[in-house]
């Protein structure tokens, strides 16, 4: 991974603030980067702000931040958020088309990636070939198109920096270290809301049970990751993809206190660790702010008050979409946007009480035998390996209910 600073912009003598596009900005990442921007607003401006459905919200940032657009996926918002903006001279944008002009709007140079799914993997690509920076906080782009992204990277030098706390952890240790330097990276988990409940009662798993972390703050859709261990699952094919390491130099390792986000192992047997408490304003300003680090009143750990840091291996058993991934990693080709589509949909339908939390990786393996191809991934595949396990699940979910 590129570990080049981020440009800086120079008018009339001096540095201007950094123009930012937050794609999802009314999401659990989008809002909080939108908190890192309040505590500096010298130095980052908000250019474009984009949301799904949440037109109310995205109003409301707008009003706030006065973008010169904001663009709403869902067409029964877009008049709510012409009508709520009339008069302001925001531009008032829709859909694709939209999205990806906000992804690639003159003035911006860092877009904040933070559209959750496949979705967000299309206006990514249009901002490395526009020339802008990515704060990446969208897992998919990597594991469903990693091959692109990197290839795309390299051709327009461009630059990437993490989001995620365990990759902006990784990536943080790895400042100044050579690439040949490293042995192993270790992901940490907390391991989510069902660590220690007994495997013959997962059948038994609500929406609410799943939606109740106990450490992290986040959306629906990755809460429900992390309870299953998707989520570490897909960091892990992030991190092959950002740092260059194949799957058996990738380890995750269960730390509940999150308090360490994780660590690099070196060839002369020492270990970096990045810690802190868990909270994901950190990772999206050190992304904002790299090669700097901006004085702010983030919480800090209080050492006194840690008292022991617990580590363990984790489950495979209790948590097979983990090894799904792993397996995904290893097989290439279409695998990943299988894994990664098929975990989209049944995730949709285990929070719209379709299936039970048991169905989840029951239907994501299911569909990786029937459609994971070992195939050179061009876009066009990964779009049709997308839409496939899609329907896979949705065709199968139903055959169960029946």
């Amino acid at each position: 991974m590129s570990q080049r600073p981020l440009r800086e912009v120079v008018r009339n003598g001096s540095v201007a603030p950094r123009g930012l596009s937050v794609l999802g900005s009314t999401g659990s990442i989008g809002t909080q980067t939108l908190d890192v921007v309040r505590l500096f607003p010298d130095r980052l401006r908000v250019k474009a702000l984009t949301s799904n459905t949440r037109a109310d919200l995205l109003i409301r940032q707008a009003l706030e931040f006065r973008p010169e657009c904001v663009v709403i996926q869902d067409p029964a918002g877009y008049p709510i958020v012409a009508e709520g903006l009339r008069g302001t001279g925001i531009r008032v944008l829709q859909g694709r088309e939209g999205l990806l002009e906000a992804a690639t709007l003159p003035g911006v140079e860092t877009v904040v990636a933070a559209v959750v799914g496949f979705a967000g993997l299309e206006p990514v690509l249009a901002a490395i070939q526009a020339g802008k920076q990515i704060a990446l906080a969208n897992k998919e782009t990597l594991v469903v198109a990693g091959s692109l992204v990197y290839d795309l990277l390299r051709r327009e030098n461009g630059v990437l920096i993490p989001i995620d706390s365990e990759h902006s952890a990784i990536f943080q240790c790895l400042v100044g270290e050579p690439p040949e330097s490293i042995e192993k990276l270790i992901l940490t988990a907390s391991g989510g809301p069902f660590r220690t409940r007994p495997l013959d009662t997962f059948g038994d798993i609500t929406k609410a049970e799943a939606l109740c972390h106990p450490n992290w703050s986040m959306g629906a859709k990755i809460t429900i990751d992390s309870a299953t261990m998707m989520n570490k699952g897909l960091e892990v094919i992030e991190a092959h993809w950002m740092f260059g390491l194949d799957a058996d130099r990738l380890e995750v390792l269960v730390h509940p206190q999150s308090i360490i986000h994780s660590m690099v192992t070196f060839r002369d047997g020492s270990t970096k660790a990045q810690l802190g408490c868990p909270d994901m304003k950190v990772p999206i300003q050190y992304a904002l702010s790299y090669p700097e680090r901006w004085a702010a009143p983030h919480e800090r750990v209080d050492w006194t008050r840690v008292g022991q840091l617990d580590f363990e291996p984790p489950d495979l058993v209790k948590f097979p979409c983990l090894r799904l991934a792993f397996e995904a990693l290893r097989i290439g080709g279409t695998a990943p946007a299988v894994l990664n589509a098929a975990n989209e949909q049944a995730v949709a339908l285990f929070l719209d009480d379709q299936i039970t939390f048991l169905d989840i990786p029951r239907l994501i393996e299911e569909a990786m035998e029937a459609l994971a191809a070992p195939v050179q991934p061009l876009l066009e595949t990964l779009v049709e390996a997308d839409q496939e396990a899609r329907r896979f699940v949705m065709e199968h979910s139903r055959a169960t209910a029946d």
